[in-house]
């Protein structure tokens, strides 16, 4: 019910054939284009603060632009961004733009390799100097680095420490600035290799620039790049001399699809964007495994090369859940299963009285989870259908069988969107009545005081606006009960790896924990977890614990779950109300193949997260005392 902002999205592609090619196929050189603007618009639901693009041209001569990059703000930037490239053909006669030979010597983006970033920052740093890509720029073609990512590494001190100790004087403190000059570093190590192998061989002048251009090996700087980062992540590159690369963590929390054929190779961070780009069916396209890259060389050469051994098995289940686009065909399976095994918890929550439940669901992201919640309690109803036909020991009467035929789940579209808060409004109190009304309701699909009212979201988070909006708008609905579903369990710790989780204090569910705890007098047990998170930060990370799991050992789910509800139910509303989340046994059996689960249970996969979250509760502590 609060839009959970998160990680980035990326898109790449590799053109196998000359432009003229697609001219003649496709009827414009600008395939490659205008390829990556539908891959880029596809995948606007992971970024919304700015987009960013690159193009590498192929085989131009000295003292002609090889490069090019466009970057953009705001909720717009695709279109911005495109526009701008557009806008430089805009003189251009009809025969000029269809016209391959032209474009490849006078334009700018018709090119070869393609590179496209939909940016939401995780770190607090806006602004178009942190909207990817990066671009390092040098008079050896082969030295040029283009990089953008879907990532957050933990450990970017660690990488800035090491690269400063090696005499390198970084501009921005960043892990997108920091790792260009940390693999741009290798790149230069990687031309040189070949320079000296030039020389070897006794090439002179631009014989050995040709040499070293078409021998880069990529897979050789990320080898002795990679294995320094410690974080979730897809690293996409394009270097000036034409080799195009996408790498995953080791870990496999980031996702990354693949295709290739003879004409193009394609990158994207989900599957239906390449699906629907480019006319493929689901198995047509491969998920790219943890620490594997796909590299293109500037001949064209395809390859999926291991760069390092994969390190655990903890691809984001929260992919899954939320972010990824529901129309990819097993994540539309595993959102319907996980709504689907919510059913016997939601029949318990409103005592098995189904005739006089309305179902519905907040936000659309949740819309695919109560299509399997509803197919479920399709068939719960139909099996007490089967049992009352069962239990007459005499024919029917036909008024009998209608009575018993026409029950049916009640579904409904009970909460709608309704207008966005504009942020020239920043007065608080005005701002929360506002806010209050961002959901509008379908009046009278319930019968007062006699209807219960399920609603199912796909994640409770902060529960901001289910406390500020959501359940003050359904109780003008008077429901006799009101239940509201989430289809992930309790989210208790926070994410390092790319999306907007970083604080222990905004979630609901710890807030709820920190509160039973100070109701029971159980103060020492945050001062112990305290210590214990302090004594862990003093040990190698590759040997520390979450020790916040131990706030929760001494509460039940159901404990937790009524204090939420405490927690978020506005004073002026009395109707009874109850939380159901999914278990970590159902997210599990709905989404057997993503076992990142951290966010639910703790278990980091990676040391970086251990010793981030440890210190996030010492922060949390920390920032306690001093108030006292």
């Amino acid at each position: 019910m609060e839009q959970l902002k998160h990680e980035c999205g990326i898109a790449m592609i590799r053109l196998l054939k000359p432009l003229e090619y697609y001219q003649q196929k496709y009827g414009t050189w600008m395939y490659g284009l205008n390829k990556l603007y539908l891959m880029m618009e596809k995948q606007h639901n992971r970024g919304q603060e700015g987009a960013g693009m690159a193009c590498v041209k192929l085989d131009t001569k000295p003292g002609t632009e090889y490069m090019f990059r466009e970057k953009a703000e705001g909720a717009n930037a695709i279109t911005e961004i495109f526009g701008r490239v557009h806008k430089r053909y805009a003189t251009l006669s009809c025969e000029q733009l269809s016209d391959a030979e032209f474009a490849k010597r006078e334009l700018d983006f018709a090119g070869n390799l393609y590179m496209g970033h939909l940016r939401y920052s995780t770190t607090g740093k806006s602004g178009v100097t942190f909207v990817h890509p990066f671009l390092r720029r040098n008079n050896w073609k082969a030295k040029n680095l283009c990089l953008c990512g879907n990532f957050n590494m933990t450990n970017v001190d660690e990488i800035f420490d090491k690269i400063t100790a090696q005499g390198q004087y970084p501009r921005i403190y960043s892990d997108t600035y920091i790792m260009l000059e940390w693999m741009g570093h290798r790149l230069d190590r990687e031309v040189e290799r070949n320079f000296v192998a030039a020389k070897e061989k006794g090439l002179e002048g631009t014989d050995i620039t040709e040499y070293i251009d078409n021998n880069v090996q990529v897979a050789n700087v990320l080898k002795t790049t990679m294995p320094d980062f410690d974080g979730g992540y897809v690293v996409c590159g394009l270097t000036g001399s034409g080799e195009m690369f996408s790498m995953r963590d080791p870990w496999g929390i980031r996702p990354a699809f693949y295709y290739m054929d003879d004409e193009i190779v394609a990158v994207a961070s989900e599957r239906p964007v390449l699906q629907t780009s480019f006319d493929l069916e689901c198995d047509d396209i491969k998920e790219l495994h943890p620490g594997e890259a796909v590299i293109v060389t500037k001949n064209g050469k395809c390859s999926v090369e291991r760069i390092l051994e994969q390190r655990g098995d903890s691809a984001c289940s929260f992919e899954r859940i939320y972010f990824s686009r529901g129309s990819d065909r097993d994540i539309y399976r595993e959102r319907k299963q996980l709504g689907a095994q919510l059913m016997p918890s939601i029949l318990k929550a409103v005592d098995y009285d189904v005739e006089h439940t309305v179902f519905s669901f907040i936000p659309n992201t949740a819309e695919v989870a109560y299509y399997g919640m509803l197919g479920k309690f399709k068939e719960y109803l139909n099996e007490q259908k089967v049992k009352a036909l069962e239990a007459f020991d005499r024919k029917p009467t036909k008024e009998e069988l209608i009575k018993i035929l026409n029950s049916y789940v009640r579904s409904e579209k009970a909460a709608w969107k309704d207008i966005k808060l504009r942020t020239f409004i920043t007065e608080g109190n005005t701002r929360n009545d506002l806010a209050s009304h961002v959901y509008d309701i379908t009046y009278e699909v319930l019968e007062r005081g006699v209807d219960n009212l399920v609603v199912i979201d796909d994640s409770i988070v902060r529960g901001t606006t289910l406390r500020e909006s959501i359940i003050k708008i359904l109780d003008r609905l008077h429901p006799k009960k009101m239940v509201i579903v989430s289809s992930s369990p309790q989210i208790r710790y926070p994410d390092y790896y790319g999306i907007d989780m970083a604080r222990l204090e905004e979630f609901i569910a710890f807030r709820a924990c920190v509160e039973l705890i100070r109701e029971r007098g159980m103060w020492q047990l945050l001062r112990d977890t305290y210590d214990a998170c302090k004594a862990e930060l003093r040990k190698p990370k590759e040997e520390m614990r979450c020790c916040v799991k131990d706030l929760y050992k001494p509460f039940t789910v159901d404990e937790l779950n009524s204090k939420m509800v405490e927690m978020l139910r506005p004073a002026e509303v009395s109707t009874p109300i109850e939380l159901v989340f999914q278990s970590i046994e159902g997210l599990h059996d709905a989404i057997p193949n993503y076992k990142g689960d951290w966010y639910f249970t703790g278990d980091y996969p990676t040391a970086g997260g251990m010793k981030l979250v440890n210190q996030a509760f010492v922060n949390y502590m920390e920032k306690i005392y001093d108030k006292n």
